[in-house]
């Protein structure tokens, strides 16, 4: 038994290196690590019980233990995290819509929390708790997924390009008075601390500063942030402007077509941009053709929950005919069953 659940944990890793180290910009590569992980996991167990090791029993009770805590209180202890996070980012970054996402999460919870407390199946005609069951395996696909995006993020964050780029694109995110805010700042200045670590070991990279004239700024988000980078010190020869995108995907298509003019396909490129959004913003490198890799800059943690949250949806959407077909699936499935079961009623 051992040996097989060994096998099954070794191939399962094989697996994940190999998609990882081929592309680790996908979504998969973090479904494939837990599969992995939790191979893993009950290998260890199997271990344990088979050799009777008390130092491997405490080791292994230990997650154990974390995992059932976070399965039985998880649900309530993540509701109430996301109701303190909402309140202080809404001090701190103001009263939009974008800053209620953690608010609305917590919300959600609050309510499947409820909605389990009552039992709500019990009160539905068999036709219809079918469905409610539909919904809830919905809802856990959505988690699901969800995870599984969460781990390729982690992951992602520990790609390290190495020093031997020709260009380095920096992703702009908005002016404020016409100047380059602490945002957008960091993902400039992580581009700078690049530049000058490849300039001691080889030829500096070009910086592309990338980003359009928005309907409230007066010049375009590349001069502002040209100009950030030439008081930073960077060379003016070292930079380049790129002021007509105005998404992260025209950021990357637009780039690209810069680089492309200048050194046709043989360049080494990589992004820079807040770490929070360093996976969507690879996703979109690829999408635009770019082989292109990123490196984050700190954010916030206060800020972190809210904005995971939305990339998540931004990359539920950019799946979303995958997911369309698996929720319809699910939903016509039970639907269907419903129906049935109403008419041999």
């Amino acid at each position: 038994m051992l040996i097989f659940l060994g096998t099954i944990t070794i191939l399962l890793l094989a697996i994940f290196l190999g998609f990882y180290i081929k592309e680790p910009r996908r979504v998969i590569n973090g479904l494939l690590f837990n599969l992995f992980f939790g191979s893993f996991s009950v290998f260890l167990i199997a271990l344990v019980l088979s050799t009777g090791n008390s130092a491997l029993m405490i080791l292994v009770l230990i997650p154990i233990i974390i995992v059932l805590f976070g399965f039985s209180f998880g649900f309530v202890a993540l509701m109430v995290a996301m109701f303190m996070n909402a309140k202080v980012l809404l001090k701190k970054e103001g009263r939009r819509f974008a800053n209620c996402l953690t608010l609305f999460f917590g919300m959600f919870l609050l309510a499947i929390i409820i909605l389990n407390m009552i039992s709500l199946g019990q009160f539905l005609s068999d036709g219809f708790q079918t469905v409610y069951v539909g919904v809830n395996m919905v809802v856990v696909y959505l988690f699901f997924n969800a995870f599984n995006f969460l781990t390729a993020y982690f992951l992602y964050q520990f790609n390290r390009p190495k020093s031997n780029q020709d260009f380095i694109i920096v992703l702009g995110s908005g002016l404020v008075n016409d100047k380059v805010p602490p945002l957008l700042g960091s993902r400039i200045d992580k581009a700078i601390e690049f530049y000058w670590k490849q300039a001691k070991v080889t030829a500096p990279p070009t910086i592309i500063l990338s980003g359009g004239q928005g309907p409230d700024e007066n010049l375009p988000e590349a001069e502002a942030m040209q100009q950030y980078a030439l008081e930073k010190g960077i060379p003016e020869e070292h930079t380049l402007r790129e002021d007509k995108s105005t998404t992260t995907y025209e950021n990357m298509l637009f780039s690209k077509r810069i680089m492309d003019s200048l050194k046709g396909e043989a360049y080494k490129s990589i992004f820079t941009t807040n770490n929070f959004h360093l996976f969507r913003a690879g996703l979109y490198a690829k999408e635009a053709g770019l082989n292109s890799q990123g490196i984050g800059s700190k954010t916030a943690r206060y800020y972190w929950p809210n904005a995971m949250i939305r990339e998540y949806i931004a990359v539920f959407v950019m799946n979303r005919k995958r997911h369309s077909i698996v929720i319809g699936i699910i939903l016509g499935g039970t639907s269907a069953l419903a129906g049935l079961l109403y008419l041999l009623s």
